[in-house]
């Protein structure tokens, strides 16, 4: 049986919610008028581990569960929802979603049809299936791992969290799907000291997976990694402060492409004509070696999915090709109003939550040059390998980043760690001030989470090593 009629099953097996009761409520939902209506049943299993300084300092689990019902009403839309899966209490939400959104002749849903979609993050075994003491051995494998890299580890906490979802989604059209959406994370937070001088580290390790994700991208590495960065920032020097090139590593780097130019490349911002890309489709937004897509069917990664929380599809979504523009990403509502396929992008936190455009796995295309050439024409510059925080302006792509992980380039060279620098620029300035582009690709490993309108959704992004010939360092050298 797939996953996707595991779901199905799940939900009629545990809660009686079968296609008549679906449908009453959809009746319900269009009965004060509205274009279109749709049901986002949701269950979630989760439950965390951190361990601090070898003890257990937290342990949490728990079952989340409910139901959405949104009804559309050209560009606008009532939503509301139920924690209680009884007929009763469906109904009420239905009623008050119909009531946000009356408009029209009321309609009636046509008989469900069940949909097929792909498996792209198959599992032996669910985590949740685990005992606990399982999970904590990971935990402690961090630590352990962290502890004997070096002497000058002072501290570190590692946590492990896990999430197995159900979901099934029947909208008025009559399209029934299901899907079945694991979680796995596991951390490595590191501090390390000498004569009085810091340094921190972090790593991790995430993806749609059981247990066996972490016979690739082992505890032990993660706490290594984590460790490493620690130790060799204790010797860090100050980042120089002014315009320079700068090579943004494989990997990591992407979030800059997330934050800085993908959510401007998000529908909803284009329709309602807040982005700085509103209107642009066919124009020059980036260097011709730039390609980036937005791909929600990689195998196991932390953005994709089986099928996207409106019951459509995800796709490979060509956003910017050879620097032209060439297309957004799309929801229900912005793909019809700009009379467009859906791209499968439609997604939203939980059954709390009405759904909008949103990234997947967003990435850059490798080129044909090598890092080694990249860092070899730079004089002077910055490497920057790993980000913190950051600051984007949605409206225009200005953004600010903090550096983690960064080095000096001298004379065509990568030496010294750097401390204290900040990227600042504009997203689409620094994707046209792209000049090599190697052929390194790496989708970014992590728990990376992406925030938009209140909202957080999983994320994957990814990108070749970059040269861009000119950005802002925030920096404390003199």
């Amino acid at each position: 049986m797939s996953e996707h009629s595991k779901a199905l099953g799940f939900f009629q097996s545990e809660f009686n919610i079968d296609t008549k009761v679906m449908n009453d409520v959809l009746a319900v939902a269009l009965s004060r008028g509205g274009d279109f209506a749709e049901l986002y049943f949701e269950h979630r299993v989760s439950s965390s581990m951190r361990v601090e300084e070898g003890s257990v300092k937290e342990s949490t689990g728990g079952i989340t569960q409910g139901v959405g019902v949104r009804v559309v009403a050209g560009d606008s839309f009532g939503y509301a929802y139920s924690e209680d899966f009884s007929v009763e209490s469906m109904r009420h939400a239905a009623n008050t979603a119909a009531q946000i959104a009356k408009g029209g002749k009321p309609g009636e849903p046509v008989d469900a049809t069940i949909l097929n979609a792909a498996d792209y993050y198959p599992i032996a075994t669910p985590s949740i299936d685990v005992k606990a003491l399982e999970k904590l051995e990971l935990i402690r494998r961090v630590d352990r791992a962290a502890r004997a890299y070096s002497p000058l580890v002072q501290k570190v906490i590692a946590s492990f969290s896990e999430e197995y979802k159900q979901i099934m989604i029947a909208a008025s059209d009559g399209r029934l799907i299901g899907d079945i959406q694991p979680m796995v994370e596991l951390r490595a937070f590191v501090v390390a000291l000498r004569d009085g001088k810091s340094g921190q580290g972090y790593d991790s390790g995430a993806g749609r997976y059981g247990l066996e994700l972490f016979l690739k991208e082992t505890p032990e590495d993660i706490g290594k990694e984590a460790a490493r960065i620690a130790v060799q920032a204790i010797d860090a020097v100050d980042a120089p402060a002014g315009m320079f090139p700068v090579v943004l590593a494989a990997g990591s780097s992407a979030v800059l492409l997330h934050e800085a130019v993908g959510h401007g490349l998000e529908a909803d911002f284009n329709r309602k004509k807040l982005s700085n890309y509103s209107d642009r489709v066919g124009q020059k937004v980036a260097s011709p070696l730039c390609t980036v897509v937005d791909d929600g069917t990689i195998a196991h990664s932390r953005g994709s999915l089986n099928v996207d929380d409106e019951g459509n599809l995800p796709n490979y979504n060509v956003l910017i090709e050879g620097g032209l523009l060439a297309g957004y990403m799309q929801d229900r509502i912005s793909s019809k109003h700009y009379d467009n396929k859906l791209t499968g992008n439609g997604r939203r936190q939980s059954f709390r939550h009405s759904p909008m455009p949103r990234m997947t796995n967003t990435y850059m295309l490798a080129g044909e040059s090598t890092l080694n050439e990249l860092v070899s024409s730079v004089d002077k510059g910055l490497y920057c390998v790993n980000y913190s925080g950051g600051q984007v302006n949605i409206h225009n792509g200005d953004f600010t980043f903090g550096l983690t992980e960064a080095y000096l380039i001298e004379n065509g060279k990568i030496t010294s760690p750097v401390k204290n620098a900040n990227l600042i620029g504009n997203g689409p300035e620094v994707l046209s001030n792209i000049t090599k582009v190697a052929n390194d690709f790496e989708l970014a490993k992590g728990t990376w989470t992406c925030g938009k309108n209140g909202q957080s959704v999983p994320v994957g992004q990814g990108m070749p090593s970059v040269l861009v010939s000119s950005i802002t360092i925030g920096g404390t050298a003199a």
